[in-house]
């Protein structure tokens, strides 16, 4: 019984052609949007929250608040000092204290230029703990050693051939802001934009080559054993708070911990998603008004059909089924070529930001869930929006509806 209910639908709706192919571009229009977005959304969230997964949990980052967007620390009015890095060590809980430099600058090797950011390297003991925080391993060559000048080590995106057509290897040359450097080694990949596009230099050469002063970009805190994270966060904003002379509430700083500043920001892109899926889910309801009037047509059209169905004994269940079928198959078909043209646009996106931006933070993310969901809820969708339709058919009196037609 159900293959004749779909068989019959199939029949009806190539009969209809152009108008329901006229009707099917709305949910196809609405589920590709869905598709896309939440691909490429989902893409990013997983590649925003790489960015921190490789970062030490036992870590707190000062930084001073920017007027405008650049590297950490930068375009601030009230910079951080040097000062700070010694005052925070003496606080209660606080094992050690990294003053970090992070200037933007342009790499340049075998004709072509880069630019990107420059990190600063403390000596001695901290050095190791820089190492130690953002996981840093060598992928070729050597770490940068107490005494390097005009020395550095790349991310490992530099050691590829699409940034300057061919790879950096240990003991080239680079020119960065204008000054010659060795390179000594480059750094395992670790999946973030950030410490793969990073240049690491000694802090003094640093320094020099930029013409920084005794001010900071951002200060790393590591814990002492035994202590708890939120307590010793406290005690570094009120020190911040008494050295900075400013209120509660007022901060020109910020204090946080990796694991805060990734759902800081998986929440903003969350709710960006969310704007972005009222958007399509306003198209999905434009679509669905479309089945509901082209199955509305349909009734009025085929009234003398319903009424000799009736008349040779087809129940009110039937007629409801048959047309309750149809408007899913309307919206089903439309979710099928959504669901292709969304997964198409999100693999386009990332290629093109992965080939021609650079870049993995767009990148798309299609779990079969989402395939499946989709297809599912357009066939719903389709079927929620020919329920009234199909009502208005099944309750059709089998003489009224012959007498319409004569």
């Amino acid at each position: 019984m159900m293959r004749d209910y779909v068989r019959l639908s199939v029949e009806s709706l190539k009969h209809r052609g152009l108008r329901s192919w006229l009707t099917i571009i709305g949910v196809f229009i609405g589920i590709a949007a869905v598709v896309s977005l939440i691909s490429i959304g989902q893409g990013l969230r997983t590649a925003v929250a790489a960015q921190f997964n490789f970062l030490s949990t036992d870590v707190l980052t000062v930084q001073a608040s920017a007027v405008f967007a650049g590297p950490p620390g930068t375009g601030v009015v009230n910079p951080l000092q040097e000062e700070d890095v010694h005052d925070l060590e003496q606080l209660t809980g606080v094992d050690m204290a990294i003053g970090r430099l992070i200037e933007d600058t342009k790499i340049e090797f075998n004709g072509r230029s880069d630019f990107t950011y420059a990190g600063s390297m403390p000596d001695g003991e901290k050095r190791r703990e820089v190492e130690r925080i953002a996981q840093l391993e060598l992928a070729d060559g050597r770490m940068l050693e107490d005494g390097d000048t005009h020395k550095v080590v790349l991310g490992s995106n530099y050691g590829e051939t699409d940034r300057f057509g061919v790879a950096v290897q240990p003991r080239d040359d680079v020119f960065i802001h204008g000054k010659k450097f060795e390179v000594v080694g480059l750094l395992e990949k670790k999946g973030s934009f950030i410490v793969d596009n990073m240049i690491l230099m000694n802090e003094d050469i640093l320094k020099d080559v930029f013409d920084v002063n005794d001010t900071l970009d951002l200060i790393v805190v590591t814990l002492a054993s035994g202590h708890e994270m939120d307590v010793v966060k406290t005690r570094v904003e009120d020190y911040l708070r008494d050295a900075r002379d400013v209120e509660k509430g007022e901060e020109d700083f910020s204090v946080t911990s990796p694991e805060q500043e990734a759902e800081s920001l998986d929440a903003t892109l969350f709710a960006i998603q969310m704007f972005v899926y009222v958007i399509a889910a306003i198209s999905l309801i434009v679509g669905g008004i479309g089945i509901a009037n082209t199955m509305y047509t349909s009734v009025v059209e085929r009234t003398k059909q319903i009424g000799i169905m009736k008349s040779l004994g087809a129940r009110n269940s039937d007629i409801f089924t048959l047309f309750l079928i149809e408007s899913g198959l309307l919206g089903a078909v439309g979710g099928i070529f959504g669901i292709l043209f969304g997964v198409s646009i999100a693999l386009s996106l990332g290629f093109i930001g992965k080939t021609f931006m650079n870049t993995d933070l767009l990148r798309a993310s299609v779990p079969w869930t989402l395939i499946i969901g989709a297809f599912v809820f357009s066939f719903v969708l389709g079927s929620l929006f020919g329920i009234m339709p199909a009502l208005r058919a099944a309750h059709l009196h089998p003489v009224e509806a012959l007498r319409k037609t004569t």
